[in-house]
């Protein structure tokens, strides 16, 4: 939810809303220490004598003070549920590379070399969509060069799987002796239903909150930042780019992070990343309340679909995101120049 993610926090809700979904906010705890806030979203069912009853999906009821409120607003009562939308692997390709945006980019033809100081594969490699201009082999030492400038290694990103990929570009480098690595999946998913999952936190767990902006113990369970003495700028300007970013973290009853998620809104697409649960709380269903929470927040915005890439050798993620209901799109590698490759 997007209370207290930095921006005013408003009950927007009356007796006269009763019957409609609402999402609410409430302050809980004894009053010592920093003030702790629990969240329901439901049908709100009764307004009287100051309590509001409210009845979630899974048919349990929470009983709110209404001095007790922080914020709330009325959500929409039914979402389309549509199938995911068609889409090439251009488009997602593209989506993609918005909402993980690198910290440098310049076009070569409509290629775009992108760095962010080797924080991520993703952020720092050749995203080639067509043609660079160039003769392939003019492109690839362009290439080279210029990643070479700048103390990184030349890796091109290759899309797979579809008719609308990049198989012939793979199997040009591959010939020239550029080596294929992290093989990974693109997968997707209505949104609606991932808003649907179970929400009630586990015990010992606060609900998910939100915020534009990682905090220090959100990135301390990321920690892929690969600087020990806290994120580089350019890690911090990866994480925080593109169109409407959200970092959802869980917190566990003796204050530490028991789960994050990230996710970044654009246009029908939420993408969803950094999914990490911490090692003590694993199978307590972490995984599952952030995603619902991104997926709240997603359906918000106007969103539908979503998409996620998990590496293809990660078999614990990636059942996980079957039994959330993603399925795959397609697949991507990367091309690494080797050195004294052939040309």
């Amino acid at each position: 939810m997007e209370f207290l993610a930095g921006g005013r926090a408003e009950v927007r809700i009356t007796r006269a809303d009763v019957g409609k979904r609402v999402s609410v906010r409430r302050l809980t705890g004894d009053g010592e220490g920093a003030p702790a806030f629990t969240d329901a979203v439901g049908v709100l069912t009764s307004w009287d004598e100051g309590v509001l009853s409210i009845t979630r999906r899974d048919g349990s009821s929470v009983r709110i003070e209404e001095s007790a409120l922080v914020a709330a607003k009325v959500v929409p009562a039914a979402r389309p549920r549509r199938k995911v939308p068609a889409a090439g692997a251009r488009e997602l390709q593209e989506v993609a590379a918005r909402g993980w945006p690198a910290v440098e980019a310049e076009r070569l033809g409509e290629w775009t070399l992108r760095a962010a100081g080797g924080f991520t594969r993703r952020a720092n490699s050749v995203l080639p969509l067509g043609d660079p201009g160039l003769p392939l082999d003019a492109a690839l030492e362009r290439v080279e060069r210029w990643y070479a400038a700048r103390g990184l290694p030349a890796l091109v990103v290759v899309a797979t799987g579809r008719a609308d990929t990049d198989e012939a570009l793979a199997s040009e480098l591959e010939r020239r002796g550029w080596d294929a690595e992290r093989h990974t999946r693109v997968r997707i998913s209505a949104l609606a239903p991932l808003a649907d999952l179970p929400t009630s936190p586990p015990p010992g767990c606060a609900g998910v909150t939100l915020s534009h902006e990682p905090g220090a113990d959100w990135l301390a369970l990321y920690n892929r930042t690969g600087d020990s003495g806290g994120p580089t700028a350019d890690a911090l300007k990866v994480l925080t780019g593109g169109p409407s970013v959200w970092f959802a973290t869980v917190r566990a009853a003796d204050g530490g992070t028991a789960a994050i998620g990230r996710l970044v809104v654009d246009g029908r697409w939420a993408g969803f990343a950094a999914l990490e649960v911490a090692e003590d709380a694993r199978r307590q269903g972490l995984a599952t309340l952030v995603t619902a929470a991104l997926a709240e927040r997603a359906l918000d915005e106007g969103a539908s679909a979503a998409y996620l890439q998990v590496e293809a050798d990660n078999a614990a993620a990636l059942a996980l995101y079957d039994r959330l209901g993603f399925t795959d799109h397609h697949g991507y590698h990367y091309r690494r120049a080797r050195p004294g490759g052939r040309r």
